[in-house]
């Protein structure tokens, strides 16, 4: 009988051998098997390629300044499942995961077995409606539409930006991605986006359209200037919010900060009270690590989870701008089935030495075939295979000034952080 969070959480991963699976059947019963916990409380949800995380995160900090009980339902975790699922910045505790676990079992061993996803989501949405949280907010795993955080009925969606990914299970072409992301839309819930690209927009647009909800654009509806030491001023067609500050590293977080107060802006035009003081502690103490992550002063190490061509190319202006005289190390450990090519280009582009790696993790790509590629148009490249040695290297190595990155998908930033003992 199963009865530690150890023997919880390896049953758990075994779920893993399923694979991906796209559709709402397997979630739905689960949910009705443990009595539709998630129409107990109010939820806002968040696709996208880039940020949604943050946004998460931006959000959640914020309502749980404003004096709200707020579930946080996340992924993936970067050392421990627990980070998964929090209430009000506290990741789960390993009896509650024990405890939802095993309330999920009991109902998946009677029909067909969930995926790890699906079962991690029930678990989460499980453990918000048991510690009785007011607002739980959602990251989707993959696309909307058929992700299994589409079992809920949110007050808000966001959208943050989108690029080409997944194309196996989302689609080939932008407005087919978008498509799949902008079926977390539903009645009742207004929109919030950071989409840009014409075709992308259009299928948002028409989405919300035809639920008939607000529908706020960055750019449009939501414009933002930038102003000295990190501060922005926020500005939409109904108000004014000025040095507004985001504690986390990079200009991309100030979108993102855009897009949690256009959420939050629709919630108060709902009714719910969210004073100012809460926007911007929220915003401003955010804790949200492995996203440009200082970790070293001496040296300077920082993390970033950048694990697609959109994320590196983030990472890569805020290396330009915050260590263009420093010699830069990069230790890059990237998972096969993404956009590695693009990526390395990126990197290649701003790196004085790189380290090729990878995390403990099935999909991690063979750094030696990083190397291959990367070899022709860098000269000094190295492949330390294990992660712990490839760090070890760099720390070693990095002198008076240098700066170490870690980077390349969040198993590697994970990973880096218990190497670390962050």
């Amino acid at each position: 009988m199963i009865s530690s969070v150890d023997d919880h959480l390896s049953a758990l991963y075994r779920l893993r051998r399923f694979g991906i699976k796209l559709g709402l059947a397997t979630i739905s019963r689960l949910m009705r098997g443990l009595g539709n916990p998630q129409d107990s409380y109010s939820c806002i949800h968040v696709a996208g390629t880039n940020g949604k995380g943050s946004v998460a995160a931006l959000l959640s900090s914020a309502l749980a300044r404003a004096g709200y009980r707020v579930g946080l339902y996340t992924s993936p975790h970067l050392v421990r499942f627990n980070e998964r699922i929090q209430v009000n910045g506290h990741p789960v505790s390993d009896g509650d995961v024990a405890e939802a676990a095993e309330a999920v079992q009991r109902i998946y061993t009677q029909a067909a077995p969930p995926t790890f996803f699906e079962c991690a989501t029930a678990m989460a949405l499980y453990h918000f409606a048991s510690k009785k949280v007011d607002w739980a907010v959602l990251e989707t795993g993959m696309g909307g539409r058929y992700d299994a955080t589409n079992v809920v009925h949110p007050e808000v969606c966001i959208i943050t930006n989108i690029s080409m990914e997944h194309t196996e299970y989302l689609g080939k072409t932008l407005a087919r991605i978008a498509s799949e992301k902008a079926g977390i839309i539903k009645a009742g819930a207004g929109v919030v986006t950071g989409v840009r690209q014409k075709s992308a927009l259009k299928v948002i647009e028409q989405r919300a359209s035809e639920k008939g909800v607000p529908l706020l654009r960055l750019g449009k509806e939501i414009r933002v200037r930038k102003g000295q030491d990190g501060f922005f001023t926020y500005r939409s067609t109904k108000r004014v919010l000025t040095r507004v500050k985001v504690g986390l590293f990079g200009d991309h977080q100030i979108l993102n900060g855009a897009l949690a107060l256009g959420a939050l802006e629709l919630l108060m035009e709902k009714g719910l009270k969210v004073p100012d003081d809460a926007i911007y502690s929220g915003l401003s103490e955010v804790c949200w690590p492995g996203r440009l992550e200082v970790v070293s002063d001496d040296p300077f190490v920082l993390l970033d989870g950048a694990h697609n061509p959109s994320a590196v190319r983030a990472l890569r202006r805020f290396l330009e701008n915050g260590a263009a005289s420093r010699r830069l190390v990069l230790v890059v450990g990237i998972l096969k089935d993404k956009a590695w090519k693009p990526m390395l280009r990126d990197l290649a582009a701003v790196a004085d030495r790189m380290i090729l790696t990878r995390p403990q993790y099935e999909r991690a790509a063979d750094p030696h075939k990083l190397a291959s590629f990367l070899r022709p148009i860098k000269k000094d490249v190295v492949v330390i295979p294990h992660l712990p040695d490839a760090i070890s290297l760099a720390m070693d190595e990095a002198g008076p000034g240098d700066v170490v990155c870690i980077t390349g998908s969040l198993y590697t930033a994970g990973e880096a952080r218990a190497i670390l003992s962050v």
